[in-house]
């Protein structure tokens, strides 16, 4: 199995869920991770990353780390310097519109959305609440085009585009999407050479429906041509992604892995889980599985069955963890024998 990871974590896409099973694998195989300095959940995004983010990184000391995974504004050169020659590259897009609306809710705080009452309000003008100037405006315009470095507010030319595309290409080995999840993780499970239980996982920092609201077709073209580098972006790597599938796997045999990993997966559910799965923020029982609440989403967590065994009640406990608290604890426990 592949130890030297770097996954670049693109907002709203997913992404937790991906990072829930990098911090299992890391946990289970004593693996180093790369932490912000002083802890947190964020390489000081959303500046370019930098080495010097990373905590116990030095640049007179060879060391590298497994595992980088925590939210960053891509930068390869820097990455470069804190993890193996050998790392694996992945990350995972999301299909813009899903991806714009999902924001709206999620970061209605910031300066871009925080006045407009509705995303199509926001739409009908957008120039009229976004400010490319103001440092939050990002999470408004082409979120994936920043994440991988690139300036969001870029010119939209052919060349431009495609130039975006060959450094993306380039720099990673695999852009899972997140619509076709199942099918991503058995990618990645082939690439890394992992097991199957090392790919399972329960969905983390998803939304109750009820802050969901289906987009009329006006509304999904304003989206596109609003994000059109994350489009761009996406169509092309849709497209790989499924040609990649034709070529190293087949169609036959990824439905065949996509049953065993959903059957895998609703077994320990079956074992973990009080009722059928996700609960609203108010039911969770357990507070230290209560995920972040943030903006306007309600974010659901899970509610773990009582009596499990010692073994089986940690492998349960992990797998619904939310991601600041798993970070936490991972970062305590890597740092411990650091202090005096």
């Amino acid at each position: 199995p592949k130890t030297d990871i770097v996954f670049l974590k693109v907002h709203k896409s997913a992404s937790s869920t991906v990072m829930n099973i990098l911090f299992r694998f890391g946990e289970t195989h004593n693996l180093t991770f790369a932490f912000p300095n002083g802890g947190g959940n964020q390489l000081f995004y959303p500046r370019h990353f930098l080495a010097s983010f990373v905590q116990g990184f030095s640049p007179w000391s060879p060391q590298r780390f497994n595992i980088l995974c925590h939210h960053m504004r891509f930068l390869q050169p820097e990455v470069q310097k804190v993890v193996s020659s050998s790392a694996v590259y992945f990350s995972i897009l999301r299909n813009p519109v899903q991806l714009m609306e999902s924001s709206f809710v999620y970061y209605k705080g910031t300066s871009a959305f925080s006045r407009a009452r509705s995303l199509e309000e926001f739409l009908s003008q957008p120039y009229h609440y976004y400010n490319p100037a103001n440092s939050d405006s990002h999470y408004a315009k082409n979120l994936m085009t920043f994440d991988f470095g690139f300036n969001p507010d870029g010119e939209v030319t052919a060349e431009r585009v495609q130039l975006m595309l060959n450094i993306i290409e380039a720099s990673f080995d695999l852009l899972l999407i997140s619509e076709y999840f199942d099918e991503s993780m058995v990618l990645l499970k082939e690439m890394l050479c992992w097991d199957l239980d090392s790919i399972v996982s329960f969905p983390l920092n998803i939304r109750d429906s009820s802050t969901k609201s289906p987009l009329p077709d006006t509304i999904v073209e304003k989206i596109k041509d609003w994000n059109r580098l994350d489009w761009e972006i996406y169509i092309y790597f849709n497209r790989t992604f499924w040609e990649r599938i034709d070529r190293d796997i087949g169609r036959e045999r990824m439905q065949q892995e996509v049953k065993a990993l959903r059957d895998r997966q609703a077994e320990l559910a079956r074992t973990c889980l009080q009722g059928t799965g996700s609960v609203a923020p108010k039911d969770i029982k357990d507070s230290s599985l209560r995920p972040l609440q943030h903006g306007n989403a309600k974010i659901l967590g899970y509610n773990l069955k009582q009596g499990l065994h010692k073994e089986m009640e940690h492998t349960c406990r992990r797998l619904v963890t939310p991601e600041l608290q798993y970070s936490s604890i991972l970062y305590k426990k890597q740092f411990a024998q650091k202090q005096p």
